[in-house]
């Protein structure tokens, strides 16, 4: 990842208050079947629905629709009747939903303890307008995470642990969604103060310090290591950490 690259995600994370970083997962219920997220990473609306996932700390599997792509778009369609996105589809209560704000109503309601907040009026206008300004930062030098690129399919979905927020996990969903391939997004949102700051930093000062997210007992146990982004290939058998090396090797592996 470039200067360009790293500051761009640094002020997209920024303009947005950092949203997608903590997990207020109290009273959060996760669904038993998993939710299936019809997606462009760098669409504003997408976005929003992306970060409170995070901070419900709900997995989905996400079905990348990049402008121009043909791999899932006709899919979504086919479900919505619409050309629109983002698109949840929830098997648990088999609803299928367009429109952010009526998706994130409905992942609060089920899954975040039964309280919607509000998602209207002037602080939804306020939502969209900075995640808006997001997309225009990582649009500088060219738009990211938007338009398809010619790729190969993997046989199996990949696995990408990160937290919507991360300024070093942004570029590698980006090029998930560009190269249209479909991954489970397994969501790392910090739930304990101790849990922010650098990887480095928190094993010097909070080594003994209690994991609490599933995901985040799941990577340690697996790696021995804190920190994303951490992308798993089951059909190549690759697991990787550092989103330099992940791109270079999404490259490599699926691009064209």
């Amino acid at each position: 990842m470039n200067a360009l690259d790293f500051t761009t995600s640094i002020l997209a994370s920024s303009v947005r208050a950092w949203r997608g970083s903590t997990a207020f997962s109290r009273g959060a219920k996760q669904p038993e079947k998993l939710l299936e997220l019809y997606d462009i990473e760098g669409c504003p609306y997408c976005r929003l629905v992306r970060e409170v996932l995070s901070e419900l700390d709900v997995d989905a599997m996400i079905y990348p629709c990049p402008k121009g792509g043909m791999r899932f778009r006709p899919t979504a369609l086919d479900i919505s009747g619409v050309s629109q996105f983002p698109l949840l589809v929830d098997p648990n209560t088999g609803d299928a939903i367009v429109e952010s704000a009526d998706i994130i109503a409905h992942l609060y309601k089920y899954y975040g303890g039964g309280k919607v907040p509000g998602t209207k009026g002037f602080g939804r206008q306020v939502a969209v307008a900075s995640s808006m300004l997001a997309t225009a930062y990582r649009s500088v030098g060219r738009a990211r995470g938007m338009y398809a690129k010619n790729a190969e399919a993997p046989t199996q979905p990949l696995e990408l642990y990160s937290f919507e927020s991360s300024p070093y996990s942004r570029p590698v969903r980006e090029l998930l969604c560009e190269l249209e391939i479909p991954y489970r997004l397994r969501n790392f949102a910090k739930s304990r103060w101790q849990e922010m700051g650098p990887p480095q930093v928190r094993a010097k000062f909070f080594p003994d310090a209690p994991i609490s997210s599933p995901n985040r007992i799941r990577l340690s146990e697996l790696t021995g290591r804190s920190q994303v982004p951490y992308l798993v290939d089951m059909n190549t058998g690759v697991g990787m950490f550092e989103s330099t090396d992940i791109l270079a090797y999404l490259q490599q592996t699926y691009g064209r």
